[in-house]
């Protein structure tokens, strides 16, 4: 009983050579960004007495997701706005700043946390995703 293997490409020498550094250094400077952030479809489906609760959480892992800290905190003005229209009846667009800052704690896990304020704006018409200098 001969057996013959024959060896077929997988998927990790057919891919592209990964360029992790690159990206990793990026991850881990300093930066303060401004987002839209849809509010009404990731609400979408739940039910009245959880949508404001929720759509914290939503913000948090929107946050976590985009800046790449597990570290997030929610400013209180951005908190209040949210629930500014009950517990029901969460506004449908936020716009948020996101900063990505050094974490000051030296005994904590994560080198970095992400600071979500809210942006006041008259219109979400036209706006983009911009790089705001840090102030």
């Amino acid at each position: 009983n001969n057996f013959l293997f024959l060896e077929f490409p997988t998927k990790e020498n057919k891919m592209a050579p990964k360029k992790g550094d690159k990206r990793k250094s990026a991850m881990n400077e300093v930066v303060t960004r401004e987002y839209t952030i849809n509010m009404h479809k990731r609400v979408h489906g739940t039910g009245f007495k959880k949508r404001a609760p929720k759509a914290i959480k939503e913000i948090r892992n929107f946050a976590a997701k985009t800046m790449g800290t597990k570290d997030v905190r929610i400013d209180s003005r951005l908190n209040k706005h949210v629930w500014s229209n009950g517990i029901r009846n969460v506004p449908y667009r936020l716009r948020v700043r996101l900063s990505r800052k050094r974490n000051e704690d030296e005994d904590s896990a994560e080198k970095l946390y992400t600071l979500v304020t809210y942006v006041p704006v008259a219109s979400f018409k036209g706006l983009m995703t911009v790089n705001v200098d840090a102030e």
